[in-house]
């Protein structure tokens, strides 16, 4: 089955990506993997001390992945798996793409800000000629009737 795989993080633009991927993984009958990372240089502390703060933000991430995950299963009749990584993220994103044979297309949200689209779709974009796999884009302001629309 070929999964959408799409990063959750702490950006607004990560919202219209889940949606996206869940949108098309059940109109394709395919299914999403949806990937977090955990930088590194949050656990530069004492050993116990990060392996705490560790702890908790695997905790953090799985209680957003659910709220996802259940909109996913109740609306779109999709299961997502959720895969936690640690390291720096664009390194990490690819490592799971180039290691996942189910991992169809990559799904990214754009920032709609005038910074730029983020740092992960300007990091990964650079990458895409060496990536064995598509790269979808989604605005982060698109409707979710427009996405309906275009899914």
């Amino acid at each position: 089955m070929r999964k959408f795989m799409v990063v959750l993080d702490d950006s607004r633009e990560c919202l219209n990506a889940i949606r996206f991927a869940a949108m098309r993984a059940a109109n394709t009958e395919g299914g999403v993997k949806v990937l977090s990372v955990i930088p590194p240089d949050e656990f530069k502390h004492w050993i116990g001390v990060g392996d705490i703060m560790r702890e908790e933000h695997r905790e953090r991430i799985e209680a957003h992945f659910e709220v996802f995950a259940k909109w996913m299963r109740d609306k779109q009749g999709v299961e997502p798996e959720l895969v936690i990584r640690e390291g720096e993220p664009v390194a990490e994103i690819i490592a799971q793409v180039n290691e996942d044979p189910e991992v169809g297309v990559l799904v990214l949200g754009a920032a709609t800000d005038r910074k730029g689209p983020g740092p992960l779709v300007s990091q990964l974009t650079k990458n895409a000629g060496s990536l064995p796999i598509p790269i979808t884009i989604v605005p982060g302001d698109l409707s979710k009737e427009r996405l309906e629309a275009i899914t």
